[in-house]
């Protein structure tokens, strides 16, 4: 490798997170940070890790799409039967990473998971285009398969079966998530790597306690 990785780095100027600046709710403070993001155009603003761990504690990380945002939950959609919809049956936790570099921002959420209801799930499934639904349909999701033509018959057979419907019924196997935050922290880039950190720790009460945390 000709590039010395230990030489990458920057120095975060842009701005700064003070405990007077936030909000008290920090579902609040996400989406007035979340807009900041769309408004600076950055791709796929709704990107995030989710991290889960199936029962053995055994980790597993992967990039998913934001599709939802209630007064106390972030929302996803994937198979249920793929590796991260097994974890959270394990192991109904997870994490969740926004890392919005151009803004030199980060979220970080921790929380319990649920399914969504069944309705929601479908409503959802059906405001998609017909392309995705057949992916959905299509895909054993994370599961081996011998080549592409696996995935590629069985779309074009979906395609022809669908031919003369605007919509395909949503698989039983498909369906929403929420992540139900405990805890929720704010990571803004500072020089010298004294960068802020403001975490929200959800209280027995409701309540959310705020603190500063060291970088």
């Amino acid at each position: 490798m000709s590039t010395n990785i230990q030489d990458l780095r920057e120095d975060y100027q842009q701005s700064h997170l003070l405990l007077a600046d936030v909000n008290p709710c920090p579902v609040e403070q996400f989406n007035v940070w979340f807009e900041q993001a769309v408004a600076a155009n950055i791709k796929e603003p709704n990107a995030m890790t989710l991290a889960t761990a199936n029962q053995s504690g055994r980790p597993s990380a992967r990039i998913v799409l934001l599709k939802g945002v209630t007064e106390n939950s972030f929302v996803f959609y994937t198979n249920y039967d793929s590796g991260k919809g097994r974890d959270l049956a394990q192991n109904p936790y997870a994490a969740l990473v926004f890392n919005w570099l151009e803004l030199e921002k980060q979220i970080r959420i921790e929380g319990e998971v649920r399914k969504l209801d069944r309705d929601a799930s479908e409503a959802y499934f059906q405001s998609r285009p017909k392309g995705s639904q057949i992916g959905a349909w299509a895909s054993p999701q994370s599961r081996i398969i011998p080549d592409r033509s696996v995935l590629e018959d069985k779309a074009k057979a979906l395609k022809e079966e669908y031919l003369h419907e605007e919509q395909l019924p949503c698989p039983p196997h498909w369906g929403g998530f929420e992540v139900i935050p405990d805890r929720i922290e704010f990571w803004q880039g500072r020089s010298s790597r004294l960068h802020d950190r403001i975490a929200y720790a959800l209280q027995v009460d409701g309540s959310w306690r705020i603190d500063r945390l060291a970088p």
